[in-house]
């Protein structure tokens, strides 16, 4: 049995372990407030979980009778977060959203890494570097970013395919032009279907989707502008 952790050394664990705690809440915030598959709860628990194994291969497995390198562990929680980062990825016809927030996640366990070996500043900016970059850094990415002109993105589901042709010819009759199209086969009788659209000058969006919806056993699931 490894001797016990003297109480001094104790304290400053779950110091480390309420640091981590904070910084992972604090990434998780602006996930949160944004609606994201991951929010505050599991920012937080990656950054926690991350330093509580980082904690343990310092002060415990270390000073083990067969002392093990604490670097094996840290290996195994960069791997292992990125499973948990597959499950925030969502794909919505050709579409691929979460990318951003599994970034996020494999990042924070870098926070709780951090914090777990007492790196507190490292954890601080690196906190700091995340929240900038879900941020101001998209607002600033957004202002500039070129974006198809003119273009109104469609997503619809419909229970036949039958149905891509009459919204085809109800778009036509009111000159709106189809840029792109993707569809894939969701179950039995049911079809998803992305539609990039460029309507004349003055339709507006609305009047877009009343084109596609006077089609019968369409339903529209999404609608915007391209973001990606």
């Amino acid at each position: 049995m490894p001797p016990p952790v003297e109480l001094g050394e104790q304290l400053e664990i779950s110091l480390r372990l309420i640091v981590a705690c904070v910084l992972g809440a604090a990434v998780g915030f602006e996930r949160e407030i944004h609606a994201h598959p991951a929010g505050m709860r599991t920012h937080l628990l990656v950054s926690l979980g991350s330093a509580a194994f980082t904690v343990l291969g310092i002060f415990y497995f270390e000073t083990a009778a067969a002392p093990t390198d604490p670097s094996r562990i840290a290996a195994q929680i960069v791997s292992g977060i990125g499973f948990l980062g597959a499950g925030a990825i969502l794909k919505y016809g050709s579409s691929v959203r979460g990318l951003t927030t599994a970034a996020s996640l494999w990042a924070t366990a870098g926070v709780g890494m951090a914090a777990g070996a007492g790196a507190w500043v490292v954890a601080v900016v690196v906190t700091l570097l995340i929240v900038l970059s879900l941020g101001p850094l998209n607002w600033l990415i957004e202002r500039y970013r070129i974006k198809p002109e003119g273009v109104f993105r469609l997503r619809v589901q419909v229970g036949r395919l039958e149905a891509l042709g009459e919204i085809s010819r109800a778009l036509a009759g009111h000159r709106i032009e189809i840029a792109g199209i993707s569809s894939q086969r969701l179950g039995k009788g049911r079809y998803e279907i992305e539609l990039d659209l460029r309507p004349p000058a003055g339709v507006k969006p609305e009047a877009v989707i009343a084109a596609v919806t006077s089609v019968a056993d369409v339903e529209v699931l999404e609608s915007g502008t391209p973001t990606e």
